[in-house]
């Protein structure tokens, strides 16, 4: 029987990072067969993606980041789901869908590389305020070139406009606003989400 996969995306300074670490705790704590990962992965591939986004960019850190994402799909989460474990993804197709369009990249050859990517159970976004979005990333620091000041406030509206795109291509947004949710808040939510999706799994 397949297990379950969540992924965790939405723009820098949400808490998504932070999200999907206390959910793989509580989770495991709970008793769920946890899995947690994330992309760009930590092989080769997603090393490259995750580091040296001042050397590539457009097509080539699209394509990329695609490849690496296919890898980790046959190394990682997919025999994870086979062996029925509830695998957590921080980060997946959605934040492609934003950042590489944000990199010059046409949506529509983002969306064709990642055609063949598995389809989550949950696609949780989680989003804030933009205006608590950029305090947050600015106490925190820059990660990359895509993250600098107002990057949040783009990233946030990108999400918003693709929202119906990612739902058309398999991913139903479940979306989460940590501004006034404390962290444990937001672990209960998406905790209740998955317990009802787990035990739906578990009767098929």
């Amino acid at each position: 029987m397949p297990g379950l996969f969540v992924t965790l995306d939405g723009p820098g300074g949400a808490g998504k990072s932070t999200l999907a670490r206390l959910l793989a705790d509580h989770l495991a704590d709970t008793g769920y067969p946890v899995t947690a990962t994330r992309e760009p992965s930590d092989g080769p591939l997603g090393q490259v993606a995750r580091h040296q986004t001042a050397a590539y960019a457009g097509p080539a850190l699209a394509c990329l980041v695609a490849a690496d994402r296919y890898h980790h799909l046959a190394g990682e989460i997919q025999p994870a789901l086979q062996a029925d474990r509830l695998v957590l993804c921080d980060r997946y197709v959605p934040s492609s869908y934003v950042l590489q369009t944000r990199d010059g990249v046409p949506l529509e050859y983002v969306r064709r590389l990642n055609a063949l990517a598995l389809r989550p159970d949950l696609a949780v976004l989680v989003t804030a305020d933009s205006g608590i979005l950029e305090e947050r990333l600015a106490l925190r620091g820059a990660h990359s070139r895509f993250e600098h000041a107002g990057s949040s406030h783009v990233e946030a509206r990108l999400y918003d406009e693709l929202a119906d795109v990612l739902t058309e291509d398999g991913f139903p947004p479940y979306r989460l606003d940590t501004g006034d949710v404390p962290p444990q808040g937001a672990v209960q939510a998406v905790s209740e989400r998955i317990n009802e999706l787990w035990s739906r799994r578990q009767r098929e």
